[in-house]
C-alpha cells in the first residue's frame, strides 16, 4: 500500500481555547455535540455565536426543546441546576471568576440581544483564535459582566415572523446550499416573505443581517472542514461558497483575525 493510500489517522477534535486574566477564566468552546448536567458552582456568563438546538432545563426540572438564535448573551447564577445537550452545538464563549467574588444577578437567562456584549464577545473570539494574549482581557471581561448586571437595559428578542421553525428551515437550506451562490431573495422566498420584510425581521430576531449570517455559516462550515477533513484549502473554499481560496482567507482575517492556514 502506498503512503498516499494509507488510511489517515482521525484528526483530534478542536480544543477549547482559554486564557486566565486576573480573576477571570475565559474559554472559547468549539462548535460540537455536547451533553452537560451539573449544579453551577459559581456564576457564569455565556455568549452563543451560532444558532443551536437541543434539549435543556436551566434552573428547572422541566426538560424542553430549545432553539437558540445566534448572537445571544446568557447568564447562569451560582447554584443553578443546569442540564443541556445538543447534537451539533455551536461555538460558545464562557467567562467565570476564579477569585470567588460573586457576579451580580440571581436569575438565569439566555438568548438576549445586546450590541455591546456582541462587540466584546467578537473581540475576545478574535484574540483567542489568533493566540493574542497581550490584550486588555480584564477590561473586556468586566465590560461583559456589566451587560448581565441587574437593572442593565435589555434588548428583548422580537420573534415576529422569524419563528424557531422558520430559523430551522433557513439553517437547513443554507447548510445544504453553501457551495452555491445564495442571496436574500432565495432566503426570503423560502420563508414566503418579501425581501424587505425578511431583512428587517431577521435583523430584529438575530441582531445580524442575512448576508452577515450567511458569511458566518460559511466560516463555521470552513472551520469544521479545516478541522475534520484533509481537503485542501482551495477545495474547502469551493465547498463553502467562497469565490476562491484568497476570498476565504480575506474573510477569515476580517471576521476572525486569523488565516485558515494558521488555524490548520
Amino acid at each position: 500500500m502506498s503512503h498516499r493510500n494509507r488510511p489517515q489517522p482521525p484528526r483530534p477534535p478542536e480544543s477549547t481555547r482559554r486564557i486566565e486574566a486576573g480573576p477571570w477564566l475565559i474559554e472559547l468552546l468549539p462548535g460540537c455535540a455536547y451533553a452537560a448536567r451539573y449544579v453551577a458552582p459559581q456564576a457564569a456568563i455565556g455568549f452563543a455565536f451560532d444558532s443551536q438546538r437541543g434539549l435543556h432545563a436551566i434552573g428547572s426540572d422541566r426538560v424542553q426543546p430549545f432553539y437558540a438564535k445566534p448572537n445571544g448573551l446568557a447568564f447562569v447564577p451560582a447554584q443553578c441546576d443546569v442540564y443541556s445537550e445538543s447534537p451539533v452545538g455551536g461555538e460558545y464563549l464562557r467567562l467565570i471568576r476564579t477569585d470567588r467574588v460573586a457576579l451580580a444577578g440571581d436569575h438565569a437567562f439566555n438568548n438576549r440581544l445586546d450590541s455591546r456584549a456582541s462587540a466584546l464577545a467578537q473581540r475576545m473570539r478574535r484574540a483567542l483564535l489568533h493566540g493574542s494574549f497581550e490584550d486588555d482581557w480584564e477590561a473586556w471581561a468586566l465590560g461583559l459582566a456589566e451587560r448581565v448586571a441587574p437593572g442593565k437595559p435589555q434588548t428583548t428578542r422580537t420573534q415576529g415572523s422569524m419563528t424557531d421553525s422558520r430559523m430551522r428551515l433557513l439553517d437547513e437550506f443554507i447548510d445544504a446550499s453553501l457551495d452555491q451562490p445564495l442571496g436574500v431573495s432565495a432566503m426570503a422566498q423560502l420563508l414566503g416573505l418579501s425581501e424587505g420584510y425578511f431583512m428587517r425581521a431577521f435583523k430584529i430576531a438575530t441582531g445580524k443581517s442575512p448576508h452577515g449570517y450567511l458569511i458566518d455559516r460559511r466560516l463555521a462550515k470552513a472551520r469544521a472542514l479545516i478541522r475534520d477533513s484533509s481537503a485542501t484549502l482551495a477545495q474547502i473554499a469551493h465547498a463553502c461558497g467562497f469565490s476562491s481560496q484568497a476570498h476565504m482567507t480575506t474573510t477569515f482575517k476580517q471576521r476572525l483575525g486569523v488565516s485558515p492556514a494558521r488555524l490548520r
